[in-house]
């Protein structure tokens, strides 16, 4: 059986699925962020749909970050997991 991380090596190893798999960048680090804060409150993606007033199919896309969420949902969702909804901007620093 191959690893998750040689076949990820080997996608990345063509130049054009490192440049898409780069512009997820973003994508990527808020659905992480959005299921850690799910799974540090304990809380399972029906309780958070609850908590919103949605259904749990909802969530599930929330935490894809593959759609157009906006600020509100993610503010809702951040609620409901019992967080809070920081955005920052932080200047581009250029690679050393």
């Amino acid at each position: 059986m191959t690893k998750l991380s040689k076949l990820k090596a080997k996608f990345l190893s063509d130049p054009i699925n490192r440049v898409a798999y780069e512009d997820l960048e973003l994508e990527f680090y808020l659905a992480r962020k959005l299921i850690a804060a799910r799974v540090d409150a304990g809380l399972s993606q029906s309780e958070v749909a609850q908590r919103m007033g949605t259904k749990q199919s909802e969530v599930s896309r929330i935490e894809s970050a593959r759609q157009n969420i906006t600020i509100a949902k993610l503010a809702d969702y951040a609620d409901a997991v019992g967080t809070k909804l920081d955005i920052t901007l932080e200047p581009i620093r250029p690679a050393s």
